[in-house]
């Protein structure tokens, strides 16, 4: 009866088979499972963040307790950046030998003993062991945690789960911030003590969630075990098909074949790695070097455009614009954590909707309005004799306006730009050569930056902040391809032309339209 009356209408099933053919797909629901996983081995980042946000306002009474120098301080601020490089240089090796998530374990357990060590530091020098020992484990964490979750999560939401990481950087500045408040009426030699050493309670609790996380496909391929791996993929794809495809990936790129479906096969496995480090940095291809290049660019512009010294120094930039009592100064700082961690919420959001290029462009040119106009300001104040209550606003609405522009797009997208656009057999090294550039370049401008305003006064240092900016606008503007939903294994073919992306992309924008109309009408 409903093909007549299709047929009265003059329209056959077939005809509504191809009409719905034109439809848009419908966007594939929310991979709780992926979803889980990704939050759990996000949260190991908790503890970079905890860290930074503590320390800004613990140095101040570390300073008055210990009875330190300025320099001491920065050094002791910023040194555990460059401790995470023991940390993210072993992660990679560790993570390709016990699995993405034992390293995850291992981060925790490390940071754990670094932040008793630092709750009970008798001294300086004890406290630096504390940190060095913390800084291991943050490095751990920081390299293992995006790649873990970039290769559980589907390609439909891989930007929205690859940016967890940050988030929770985010989250744990902000209960750093908040404990600084809650501690600070205690006795001055209890008080940074307890900041500092409350950071290993989410330590044992991330370190016991992890174990209840499965492994990455991605690796259980590399060890030969594809049966484990499927059951992993068919959990964390969008669909079997998805899954199946994703395999076919990994396989390839593992050089297992692909009628080869055994549970359990015998892969050749590098000893020492000496081909991937060859690889990246004696024989890069062209696409190798572009994607080098473009991975440890965001990183380094990341960290060089000042983030880290707005975020560590605080409530020292709000004391130079004229906030001296430590209350205020506190709670300006908790401000500057709501709207940092609110903002890195809205963008993970966006990622999968917007892509990755317009929300970085977006995020850098209002952090370089932001950092200009907060150079300007600071340099009123500094040359002011006299309180100005319109410029001590002012300073604070342009630091909260240049995290949350940070936070909408340079904070998340380095995280998961680095994380997606290396090949497998180089993810786990060329992330850790990334996370090196981000500690390295944080290190440098945190054990720094006290000096550098003290030489080129605190609204010179802002405007070198945003030279550096603009120069890292003009980078991603014109070395920076779109990665949004590609296939991890398949975003590596619009690197290698670097200036001329935009034709290599368009290239295979036509092979892949032409593709779909002729399995179009293979189907009609």
């Amino acid at each position: 009866m409903a093909d007549r009356k299709s047929e009265a209408n003059g329209v056959s099933g077939k005809s509504n088979e191809l009409i719905a053919d034109f439809d848009p797909p419908k966007a594939p629901k929310r991979n709780k499972y992926a979803f889980a996983c990704a939050m759990l081995a996000s949260m190991t980042s908790i503890l970079l963040g905890y860290d930074i946000g503590v320390m800004s306002g613990a140095q101040k009474f570390i300073k008055m307790d210990l009875n330190c120098s300025d320099n001491q301080i920065q050094i002791l601020v910023g040194i555990l950046n460059l401790y995470s490089l023991v940390g993210s240089a072993a992660a990679g090796r560790t993570s390709d030998w016990i699995g993405r998530r034992y390293t995850m374990v291992l981060a925790g357990a490390i940071f754990f003993v670094g932040a008793i060590l630092m709750g009970f530091a008798t001294n300086y020098a004890f406290l630096m062991v504390g940190r060095f020992v913390a800084g291991v484990g943050v490095g751990y964490a920081l390299m293992i945690a995006p790649v873990y979750t970039a290769e559980v999560s589907p390609a439909s939401a891989r930007g929205f789960l690859s940016s967890f990481p940050e988030v929770f950087i985010n989250a744990g500045i902000m209960f750093g911030y908040v404990s600084n408040y809650a501690f600070s009426k205690l006795r001055l030699e209890l008080s940074w003590r307890f900041m500092l050493g409350i950071g290993a309670i989410p330590s044992i609790f991330l370190a016991v969630g992890v174990l209840g996380m499965p492994e990455s496909p991605r690796w259980l391929v590399m060890q030969g075990r594809l049966g484990d791996a499927k059951i992993v993929l068919d959990k964390t794809s969008d669909n079997l098909e998805e899954s199946r495809l994703r395999l076919a990936d990994i396989k390839e790129a593992a050089g297992i074949p692909e009628d080869c479906n055994d549970d359990i096969v015998q892969v050749t496995k590098r000893s020492h790695g000496e081909g991937v480090w060859k690889e990246l940095l004696i024989h890069p291809t062209p696409t190798v070097r572009h994607i080098l290049m473009a991975a440890l660019g965001i990183h380094f512009f990341q960290q060089a455009s000042g983030i880290d010294a707005v975020v560590l120094y605080s409530p020292r930039i709000f004391e130079k614009a004229g906030i001296v009592k430590d209350t205020p100064q506190l709670l300006a700082t908790i401000a500057v954590g709501f709207v940092k961690t609110t903002f890195i919420l809205v963008a993970t959001f966006l990622l999968d909707k917007i892509g990755r290029r317009p929300l970085l462009l977006s995020s850098i040119i209002g952090m370089i309005v932001s950092l200009m106009s907060l150079g300007i300001v600071l340099t009123i104040i500094d040359h002011s004799d006299q309180k100005i209550t319109w410029a001590i606003a002012l300073c604070i609405v342009t630091i909260l306006s240049y995290v949350a522009c940070f936070s909408i797009g340079m904070g998340p997208i380095t995280c998961v730009y680095s994380s997606e656009i290396f090949p497998l057999r180089l993810r786990a090294q060329g992330c850790s050569m990334g996370v090196a550039m981000n500690r390295v370049v944080s290190g440098v401008i945190s054990m720094s930056f006290l000096s550098l305003y003290k030489a080129i006064t605190i609204g010179g240092a802002f405007f070198l902040f945003t030279g550096v900016a603009v120069v890292g606008c003009v980078f991603f503007y014109t070395l920076f391809p779109e990665t949004q939903g590609k296939n991890l294994e398949e975003v590596e073919q619009v690197f290698g032309t670097f200036f001329k992306w935009r034709s290599t992309q368009a290239e295979l924008d036509r092979k892949k339209e032409a593709e779909m109309v002729a399995n179009n009408k293979a189907q009609s």
